[in-house]
């Protein structure tokens, strides 16, 4: 049985953030997906924008997984008008609460700091939402079950299915009928340490699928011995590692490898390992409840706990950063863009026996890009801060698949989609995805533009 229906791309088309996207079919409207714009000036405006469509008349709200990109505009969407269910994992739930209290408290502080100093076009400066507004959320959420089909209406079933990334995240079908809808969220990489292997969709009539990295491989380097390496040099010059790290996964897969070089005897048994991120140990509470989503039973967790010194308050961070002996840090955030992770440089940037290890993608316009670029001097605290520690990058750490793994992930299809939407990629990371799967499986791909208008008839 055919139908028609529309999707409305009003978000990650041609970036990488602000997921959402509507499929209006004649008797529903589903919104998967609800992220806030985040990065250049530019973006984040449109985070104030009307959208093309009333939030009183979104019916249901899917997320893929809890990142601020994918759930962060939520708040926003409520207060829009918004008061249908929001469903989601388990896991998603959970991470969707730090995610969003951060994200309404930064904007809070934002907003307060821009009108004492006076830098704001709009007075007084408004957060795009407040604590508050989230408080009015989180009671839309659903939880609901992983890998089993569920029922919307008479004609239409989902499906979560797991797709690594991070914790809870998933990628979603649509069963609309007999015909299959797949949007992707964020695919996972294979051979994770933590995490599982992502799923693969066996079908599809109509694929969104994220571009993230489809343009480039991940490297095959070993990231533990190149971890090792670091570790090793920083201590011989009785110094400081500093690593800027993302709160959810990121944060997690860097203190599981470092507990695990302790575990294989490579570390010295006195070397303080510290994770000075209030939402970052939030998530590992998170790993520690949902072990049937990841590769890490409680025994190993509770090692990881008596290993890695998880700081409660920051009173206790000033004491860190008063002890000079050698010691490793992990604090937010990832791109140096604020959190803890500044109070640490504050005073180790400017010693040469200090170590910067970067974990992570450094976007452009942000601290760590600047200190990626081999900066001189960066500015943060309203003061410049000469940078004299040595800089490093970790590579393959990263939670998205790359153009092979990608290419392998709809490689299952037992169907030839008759329409594929590139999304979540820069603009040439889309194009050389679609070059590939059009050459590899001669499909008809797309590279939808913000805020374009697909027809579909399937």
């Amino acid at each position: 049985m055919s139908f028609s229906a529309n999707i409305h791309f009003l978000g990650a088309s041609g970036t990488v953030t602000g997921s959402k996207y509507l499929l209006e079919l004649p008797n529903k409207k589903i919104l998967i997906d609800c992220g806030m714009f985040q990065g250049i000036k530019e973006l984040r405006e449109l985070n104030w924008q009307q959208l093309p469509v009333n939030a009183a008349d979104i019916d249901i709200v899917l997320l893929t997984h809890g990142h601020a990109d994918h759930i962060g505009f939520l708040p926003r969407l409520v207060n829009m008008g918004f008061r249908g269910p929001v469903w989601v994992t388990a896991p998603t739930l959970n991470i969707a609460e730090i995610i969003l209290h951060d994200s309404a408290k930064i904007q809070e502080e934002d907003a307060e700091r821009a009108n004492k100093d006076g830098f704001t076009k709009h007075k007084p400066a408004k957060p795009l939402y407040n604590l508050l507004d989230v408080e009015k959320t989180l009671p839309l959420f659903r939880p609901k079950p992983e890998g089993e089909w569920i029922t919307i209406d008479d004609q239409i079933n989902i499906r979560f299915q797991y797709s690594g990334h991070i914790i809870g995240a998933t990628f979603i079908e649509l069963e609309i009928s007999g015909k299959r809808i797949v949007f992707s969220g964020d695919v996972g990489r294979s051979a994770d340490p933590l995490l599982f292997d992502p799923k693969k969709p066996d079908k599809a009539d109509v694929l969104v699928l994220e571009s993230t990295y489809g343009d480039r491989l991940h490297s095959e380097n070993s990231v533990s011995e190149k971890l090792l390496s670091i570790i090793e040099e920083t201590v011989r010059k009785n110094g400081t590692l500093i690593i800027p790290s993302f709160a959810v996964e990121r944060a997690q897969l860097l203190i599981y490898l470092i507990w695990r070089l302790h575990k294989e005897g490579k570390l010295p048994g006195s070397l303080p390992v510290i994770l000075d991120s209030p939402m970052g140990i939030d998530a590992y509470s998170v790993f520690r409840k949902y072990h049937d989503w990841h590769k890490l039973d409680e025994d190993t967790c509770m090692e990881i706990s008596r290993r890695i010194h998880m700081v409660q308050s920051y009173r206790e961070t000033w004491e860190i950063i008063e002890n000079p002996e050698p010691k490793i840090i992990i604090a937010g955030s990832g791109m140096v863009t604020g959190g803890r992770v500044l109070s640490y440089l504050k005073v180790y940037l400017k010693k040469q026996e200090t170590t910067v290890l970067l974990a992570g993608y450094q976007a452009e316009g942000t601290r760590g890009r600047q200190l990626l670029d081999g900066a001189k001097e960066i500015k943060f605290f309203g003061k410049m801060h000469r940078v004299n520690a040595k800089i490093e990058m970790l590579q393959g750490l990263s939670g998205h698949a790359d153009q092979q793994e990608l290419t392998e992930w709809v490689s299952g299809l037992k169907n030839r989609p008759q329409a594929v939407y590139l999304v979540h990629g820069e603009q040439e990371a889309r194009r050389a995805l679609k070059t590939i799967l059009t050459n590899t499986y001669g499909w008809d791909v797309k590279t939808p533009n913000l805020f374009e208008i697909e027809e579909l008839e399937v």
